[in-house]
């Protein structure tokens, strides 16, 4: 079940990835550089979410219980 939920979270942070991407591409046309800050900010959060959506499938492969 915890993989399920792991998997599911992947797929949510693709989706956010996706459009993390989509303003960043946004902001660099309109040379908007506020928005571009916010969209390097949430480019971070995507990548620190798979991260640790990774170490906890990791974990739960290697048979930890946190």
């Amino acid at each position: 079940m915890k993989n399920v939920r792991a998997v599911v979270g992947l797929i949510g942070l693709v989706f956010g990835a996706v459009g993390a991407f989509r303003e960043l591409k946004k902001a660099k046309g309109k040379q908007d550089r506020l928005a571009m800050v916010a969209a390097v900010c949430n480019v971070a959060a995507v990548v620190t979410g798979a991260a640790m959506t990774i170490r906890g499938l990791r974990s739960a492969e290697e048979g930890d219980t946190e």
